[in-house]
């Protein structure tokens, strides 16, 4: 299975509650990434539910575009401050 961990998402600034982290989110490598070691609480409904689209979109079963409505649901979620980039 080839996995496609660099499919690009309408880009996302997500700011953590210490303020001080900041990352951008382009791709779903980069969600994978800020979801497994950056995200502040690892429980929740929507932190999971953007775990499993985000797995969904790197094995070709999901869509950029849902992925990144994940991540913001989660954001909000975990009290993470979105700045939503769109072109």
């Amino acid at each position: 299975m080839k996995w496609d961990t660099f499919k690009p998402l309408e880009p996302i600034v997500l700011v953590f509650p210490d303020k001080q982290n900041r990352r951008s989110v382009r791709t779903a490598r980069d969600a994978a990434e800020v979801l497994l070691q950056d995200w502040p609480h690892d429980d929740g409904e929507q932190y999971y539910a953007a775990v499993k689209v985000c797995l969904d979109v790197i094995i070709g079963r999901g869509e950029p575009c849902e992925l990144r409505t994940a991540m913001l649901r989660a954001a909000s979620e975990a009290g993470v401050i979105t700045i939503a980039v769109i072109h």
